[in-house]
């Protein structure tokens, strides 16, 4: 786990479970209520710690997609602050169903992995027709982003940074990673699809963003734009 306090803006990262996912804490400055973003397998816990420590209370969690490394804890954090889940619509059958979004393989795992049903939260919103949500004081901008999964986003935050470079964050999902991009081979993902999102979401994002993924390590989108394979093929497509 690693916790940092931001000028502007307070960001922890868990990094957790079978699939190391990226998931987030992220709260206004002086504000005691903050939003968890992609609470997946075994992230629980430490998300405990981390509002105890800091004194924070979820408004609300959102979801980059709906995939079982990212949304496992969703219910049980959504149900124990009493506050909504936000995911698309069309990931949103991953909460209860979430061997649909795996390979043969991933499922046959994640069935060993599993003890009880999945449930949904009491509380659930959709990211559907949604292009800003405030919460917590933070005003989030949604963007749909398929080709990964049909549901996935991107969510993005202003940040006022010591670094004039970097006056936005992206929450990127599995969309975009430091140096790559998320795969197209599971149920639900479309090599097609996710070339026009890269095309057209991700090369449309400002040099100043911070993206901060799913998995691995934060980046720019101005390294990405020069030194991601995926992106730079992308380009060259427009």
């Amino acid at each position: 786990m690693v916790s940092d306090r931001l000028w502007l803006v307070f960001l922890a990262t868990l990094t957790t479970g079978q699939w190391q996912a990226n998931c987030y804490v992220v709260a206004a400055p002086g504000v005691a209520d903050c939003v968890i973003i992609d609470p997946g397998q075994d992230a629980a816990a430490g998300l405990r710690d981390v509002l105890a420590e800091n004194q924070l209370k979820p408004k609300g969690l959102l979801a980059t997609h709906g995939h079982f490394d990212h949304i496992a804890c969703a219910a049980e954090i959504a149900d124990e602050f009493n506050v909504p889940l936000w995911i698309h619509s069309a990931d949103r059958h991953l909460l209860t169903e979430p061997t649909a979004g795996l390979s043969a393989e991933g499922a046959a795992m994640l069935k060993q992995l599993l003890r009880t049903p999945m449930v949904e939260p009491a509380r659930l919103e959709e990211f559907d027709s949604v292009t800003e949500l405030n919460l917590a004081r933070l005003k989030f901008t949604v963007t749909h982003a398929p080709g990964h999964t049909e549901g996935s986003v991107l969510l993005g935050l202003d940040y006022k940074s010591r670094h004039p470079q970097i006056n936005r964050l992206v929450f990127t999902g599995d969309v975009v990673f430091a140096g790559s991009v998320g795969r197209t081979d599971l149920p639900g993902g479309d090599p097609q699809v996710m070339s026009r999102t890269l095309s057209d979401v991700v090369l449309a994002l400002p040099d100043t963003a911070a993206l901060l993924p799913g998995h691995g390590g934060q980046t720019t989108m101005a390294r990405e734009r020069l030194e991601n394979p995926y992106l730079q093929a992308a380009t060259s497509r427009n």
